[in-house]
């Protein structure tokens, strides 16, 4: 069975080669946790595929290929041709194969119906920071796929970043906090610098400390597995600067905000899944 063969020996492919598959492939080489030589990746056109090519990746126009040469294959086409393309790869899939969707708002019982009965099938919801391999990511188990299977798949993707796993229900939840999260966080960081900039710092320092801030605060919270409100008060000195600002926040209604981001975020995910 393919959990037992080493890095070595797995092959993983991909069925569409957009901006998520090419960063998956790329922290997958990166770590070691497969060689580039083996994956293959299919899209329609060679616009995408250059990308695969020039990491070393193999390459087709064929999406039933990539299942006849892999076991383990990442559909990462967009959400309203993905039912398409697993319809067209049904006549090839296998019971050795597990298939891994990384599509918003296509639930697994949505692929299941299409593909053969007790396929293995598991649902990934990936962010964009996978780019850069700080990426939240979480997956979700078809009714078929045994913890064997669902480990070795967050074996190799925590190559892209934190990866948990959760019940299907949380999928949508994950794409208005994490997924739209990215943009919100960009917002605040925009925000944080116009500040400064207002207060007589050039601009692109004021970016840079910035994006520093969070990345600093956001890996003192996963590190110590502090709650976010301990370290605040940590920063909080009685009558200093951090409690000037942070009333500030509070006037501009900074968490009501924030929470009815995520909330809307979530909504509309919730929404486009039932299309």
């Amino acid at each position: 069975k393919m959990a037992a063969a080493g890095p070595a020996t797995r092959r993983v492919g991909f069925v569409g080669a957009g901006r998520m598959a090419g960063a998956i492939a790329q922290g997958l080489i990166r770590a070691g946790k497969v060689e580039a030589q083996h994956i293959v990746a299919s899209a329609p056109t060679d616009r995408n595929l250059c990308h695969f090519q020039a990491l070393g990746c193999q390459t087709t126009h064929s999406n039933q290929e990539v299942l006849q040469s892999c076991l383990l294959v990442i559909f990462a086409t967009k959400p309203h041709i993905l039912p398409a393309v697993v319809a067209e790869v049904a006549p090839v899939v296998t019971a050795e194969h597990i298939l891994v969707s990384v599509a918003a708002g296509v639930s697994l019982s949505t692929l299941e119906e299409l593909l053969p009965p007790d396929t293995r099938v598991l649902r990934v919801l990936p962010n964009l920071p996978c780019v850069v391999q700080e990426g939240a990511i979480v997956m979700a188990r078809g009714r078929h796929v045994g913890s064997s299977e669902t480990k070795l798949l967050q074996h190799l993707l925590e190559a892209c970043g934190r990866c948990e796993e959760v019940p299907e229900a949380y999928v949508d939840i994950h794409t208005g906090l994490s997924g739209s999260g990215v943009a919100f966080v960009c917002a605040f960081s925009e925000a944080l610098a116009e500040g400064a900039v207002k207060m007589g710092m050039p601009s692109s320092l004021a970016h840079r400390i910035a994006a520093q801030t969070l990345l600093g605060t956001a890996k003192m919270l996963l590190h110590e597995g502090q709650h976010p409100a301990q370290l605040r008060s940590d920063v909080c000195t009685p009558g200093g600067t951090t409690i000037y600002g942070l009333h500030a926040l509070e006037q501009g209604g900074l968490r009501a905000a924030t929470m009815s981001a995520v909330e809307a975020a979530t909504c509309r995910a919730r929404e486009l899944s039932r299309k």
